[in-house]
């Protein structure tokens, strides 16, 4: 049985090292979102990723099982990234609702900038089946549970309700999106996602008091 090898800069074959199966992982997942950049969600498939990646079809079915699966894990991948970012700036910050707002709004927006145009795309296909629009709402949950813990103590005895923190995340992900797009300049999009959330926070102090 032949190996397949890579050859070193003087010319003498060595075995190609054998991936552990998190850098395995990292590695179909960043050719995965290369592909959806380059060529859009729609061309992203098992068998392409695979092509793409220089693996055989099951080591991709093996870290992914199906397309959804696929879907979800990339997602899950941008999630992560995003709370990391977004729980070191919160730490880093004033205990203040400006400058908790303005973390919030400016994580946001630079975590899809980050990510580039395909996010959007992978998004919109989250949304094409119950079990990854599930997907989606779970890590939604999580985030917007962060934002009230967050943003609670800047509402007195007042409440944060879900259809505020809904609307709130709504805004971010249009004016991110639009960011992406070019629509709006990055900052553009982090002042108004910024009056956004401090309005929906004054709002419910002050629906409080009345």
């Amino acid at each position: 049985m032949s190996i397949r090898k890579q050859q070193t800069l003087d010319g003498a074959p060595n075995p190609r090292r054998r991936l552990t199966r998190e850098d395995r992982l990292r590695q179909l997942l960043d050719v995965a979102w290369q592909l959806v950049r380059d060529e859009g969600t729609d061309a992203l498939t098992l068998g392409r990723l695979a092509e793409e990646a220089g693996v055989t079809k099951p080591v991709v079915y093996d870290h992914f099982v199906t397309r959804a699966g696929l879907l979800a894990a990339l997602y899950k991948d941008f999630d992560q990234r995003q709370t990391a970012i977004m729980d070191a700036a919160i730490l880093a910050s004033e205990p203040t609702l400006l400058s908790r707002a303005t973390v919030i709004a400016a994580s946001f927006v630079d975590c899809v900038l980050l990510q580039g145009g395909e996010i959007p795309g992978v998004i919109a296909a989250l949304a094409s089946t119950p079990e990854l629009e599930k997907t989606k709402r779970d890590y939604e949950a999580i985030f917007l549970n962060k934002c009230r813990e967050w943003l609670m103590p800047f509402v007195g005895s007042g409440e944060l309700k879900p259809a505020g923190l809904r609307a709130m995340l709504g805004a971010a992900e249009a004016l991110s999106e639009a960011a992406a797009k070019g629509e709006v300049t990055a900052e553009q999009a982090k002042e108004e996602l910024l009056e956004v959330i401090v309005a929906m926070v004054t709002r419910s102090a002050r629906t409080e008091v009345v």
